[in-house]
C-alpha cells in the first residue's frame, strides 16, 4: 500500500480541480471526445474530477462513467474519480477500475439509499472502497445531501488502516470547513483539506488552511477561479492587499458562486458554459431538465454584470 507522504509529495489534491459536466449527444448518451478535450484543455488546473455530483453520475450506467474515465487519462489529463453509486459493491469496483485506468485519484462518496446514518454501516463502505483502491490517494467527500457527515473519529479510524486515505473534502458550509480543519486536518501534514463549495474558497483556502479546491464555475470561469485560488493563497501568507482584493473577486463572483449549493447547479453551469462560448455543455443529460426562462435571464444577468466588472476590475492579473 502506498505511503501517505508519497501520495502527498505530488498530490492533485493539492490543486485547482474543476468537476467535469458530462458533455451530451443529441440523443443524450455522453460525449466522450468533447469530454477529453475539455479535461485536456485545462486551462491552468491541476487535473479534473470525473464523475461526481457534477457529472450527474445518477444518470449515467457505470459503464459509461468507466469509459469517461479512461478517455481522461488517455488524454493525459489527471482525474480524480468519483465513486457515487448505488451500493458499496459498485462503489468498490468504480474505485478499482480508477486504479487499473491510471487515475490520479479517488473521491469516495459516502453509503446512499441504505443505512446511511450508520457509522458502522459507513466505516465498512469506505473500508470497502479504499481497499478496492489499492494504494491509489483518495478523500472523503463530505456532504450534507448525502445524509452522512464523516467526522474526526471515523476518519481517523479509517486513516489508521488505509494509507491512501490522505484527505478530506468538505462541501459543507463555513462551519463545517472549520471543524474539518480544526479536528481532523490541521496537525498532520499529510493530510489534504479539500475546499468543495465555490462559496467557501476564501474561507476554507486562508481561515482553515486548505490545500486544494474542487470547484464548479471552474467549469465555466476558469481564469476567474484559479485567480482567486492564488489570491488567498497570498492572502495565507500574509499579504493584507491579496486579501483585499480576494474579497472584492470572492463577492464580485457570489451570485454565480452560489449555484453551486442549489439543486440546479448542473443546470446552472451548463448555461455558463453556454454564454463563455462552450455550446456543447448545452444540452442536458435528461431532455426534461430545464432551467425556467426566469432562472435563464437571471443567470444571463448576473453573468453580464460579472463579465463587465471583470473587466474593469484591476485585480484581475497578478502584474
Amino acid at each position: 500500500m502506498a505511503d501517505r507522504a508519497t501520495a502527498m509529495s505530488d498530490s492533485v489534491f493539492a490543486g485547482c480541480l474543476p468537476a467535469l459536466m458530462t458533455p451530451c449527444t443529441a440523443p443524450g448518451e455522453p460525449d466522450l471526445d468533447v469530454l477529453a478535450k475539455t479535461g485536456a484543455e485545462g486551462a491552468g488546473m491541476r487535473g479534473v474530477v470525473y464523475c461526481g455530483s457534477m457529472g450527474e453520475w445518477p444518470l449515467l450506467a457505470d459503464e459509461a462513467r468507466c469509459m469517461g474515465v479512461e478517455a481522461l487519462v488517455a488524454a493525459s489529463v489527471p482525474v480524480v474519480v468519483g465513486t457515487g453509486a448505488v451500493n458499496t459493491r459498485r462503489a468498490a469496483a468504480l474505485a478499482a477500475h480508477a486504479r487499473r485506468a491510471g487515475a490520479d485519484g479517488l473521491m469516495i462518496i459516502p453509503r446512499v439509499l441504505s443505512r446511511t446514518r450508520s457509522p458502522a454501516a459507513q466505516r465498512a463502505h469506505f473500508a470497502a472502497v479504499l481497499a478496492a483502491a489499492e494504494g491509489l490517494p483518495a478523500v472523503i467527500y463530505n456532504s450534507p445531501y448525502y445524509g452522512f457527515e464523516t467526522k474526526a473519529e471515523l476518519f481517523f479510524d479509517l486513516a489508521s488502516e488505509f494509507d491512501n486515505l490522505v484527505g478530506f473534502k468538505e462541501f459543507g458550509g463555513a462551519a463545517a470547513l472549520s471543524y474539518a480543519a480544526e479536528h481532523i486536518t490541521a496537525a498532520d501534514p499529510n493530510l489534504h483539506l479539500v475546499v468543495g463549495v465555490d462559496t467557501q474558497v476564501v474561507h476554507g483556502l486562508v481561515s482553515c488552511g486548505a490545500r486544494g479546491v474542487i470547484t464548479g464555475i471552474g467549469n465555466a470561469l476558469p481564469a476567474e477561479t484559479l485567480r482567486l485560488v492564488e489570491l488567498c493563497r497570498e492572502a495565507r501568507a500574509g499579504s493584507a492587499q491579496a486579501m483585499r482584493l480576494a474579497k472584492e473577486l470572492d463577492e464580485a463572483l457570489s451570485v454565480l458562486a452560489r449555484f453551486d449549493e442549489g439543486p440546479d447547479l448542473v443546470l446552472c453551469f451548463r448555461r455558463l458554459m453556454v454564454l463563455e462560448g462552450c455550446a456543447d455543455y448545452a444540452r442536458p443529460m435528461l431532455a426534461s431538465d430545464a432551467l425556467s426562462a426566469s432562472q435563464r435571464a437571471f443567470i444571463d444577468g448576473a453573468w453580464q454584470r460579472f463579465r463587465r466588472w471583470w473587466d474593469c476590475w484591476p485585480g484581475r492579473s497578478s502584474s
